[in-house]
């Protein structure tokens, strides 16, 4: 049984689990203040978010200890990070899950290993979208901004998201546009083995769910058999740094750990790091991974660090379909 949180107020929690802010980039945090001020939200920051030093925001417990109490209290109605980072899985052994309520996240990159675990823990539904500072332009564009429809709808009801128009190639210093993301690129998702698939949404960045392959952290088979009911798993992956071998190795390690035994289909996002190596290409890899699992695997969704972002819950019954390079994906809030 999966639940989902319920948002009944505009204060957000602001804290890094991961990395943080430093001083000569806390402009951003700024203008995302005034951005949420203008959408009727209130930013409440804790320590973390406005330092950064060896390679976090903070030291493991004051992270853990911080983003508890955002959880904990109940004045605080969701809890967006500013960004990911590298070393939130310091945090995971500081975190007592049974005690965490059921309250939204919601973040990206690094940020993805916390939600992806919140989940397997608690039966708790989380989202992987956008982050703060992304979303501190004078707009949202169409596709990043849908995260306050997702969590915004209550159990039981249902929430479509389609592909976005256009796509962001490059990042570019400065505010190209209104929207923060300079949407230059044709968007199209692509597909193998299948256009459609259907199952529990569950998934984050592959660089560091990796590394909860073996450990209390990554219990897939639990998560699947208590929380699921059974129920095939359609997984989700966003690629930050790993190239076209690392990612193949990686895929195998999570199929002979078990990962994959009950998948009704793989979604990849958008990546800049997977240029090929030798010949051997990112499609290859998807190939093989289809000829392995025999699931449709669909990938160029609009997921990871290629903006904009669709909102994806994990635990969520969803289903998605492509079609002449246009997408639908459709997520209930089923328990």
């Amino acid at each position: 049984m999966i639940r989902y949180p319920q948002l009944t107020g505009r204060t957000v929690g602001v804290t890094a689990p991961s990395s943080g802010i430093p001083t000569e980039l806390h402009h951003l945090l700024h203008e995302a203040e005034k951005t949420f001020n203008r959408h009727g939200f209130t930013l409440r920051f804790q320590p973390s978010s406005w330092t950064q030093s060896n390679a976090k925001s903070a030291p493991a417990d004051v992270r853990a200890s911080e983003l508890t109490s955002l959880f904990q209290d109940e004045t605080i109605d969701l809890i967006i990070p500013p960004w990911g980072g590298t070393l939130l899985i310091e945090i995971l052994d500081r975190i007592a899950w049974d005690a965490l309520p059921a309250k939204w996240m919601l973040g990206y990159s690094d940020v993805s290993l916390f939600l992806f675990v919140y989940t397997l823990k608690t039966g708790i539904a989380s989202a992987h979208g956008t982050n703060l500072v992304d979303l501190r332009g004078e707009e949202w564009d169409e596709t990043s901004s849908r995260w306050l429809d997702v969590v915004s709808a209550k159990e039981g009801e249902t929430v479509i998201q389609r592909a976005s128009e256009h796509y962001q190639k490059e990042w570019q210093h400065g505010n190209p546009t209104p929207h923060i993301y300079h949407l230059t690129e044709t968007t199209e998702w692509k597909a193998m083995g299948g256009t459609e698939a259907t199952g529990r949404l569950l998934g984050g960045c592959i660089d560091v769910l990796l590394h909860t392959i073996g450990t209390p952290y990554g219990d897939i088979a639990t998560f699947q058999r208590e929380r699921l009911n059974g129920e095939p798993i359609l997984w989700y992956f966003e690629n930050a740094e790993f190239d076209v071998p690392t990612l193949k190795r990686t895929l195998l390690q999570m199929k002979w750990a078990g990962w994959f035994d009950h998948t009704s289909g793989i979604l990849f996002g958008r990546s800049e790091a997977q240029q090929p190596v030798q010949g051997y290409t990112a499609e290859d890899v998807y190939a093989e991974l289809h000829d392995m699992l025999d699931v449709p695997v669909i990938y160029d969704i609009d997921c990871g660090h290629v903006p904009p972002q669709l909102t994806l819950v994990n635990g969520a019954h969803a289903s998605i379909q492509v079609e002449d390079g246009k997408g639908t994906l459709i997520q209930t809030f089923k328990g």
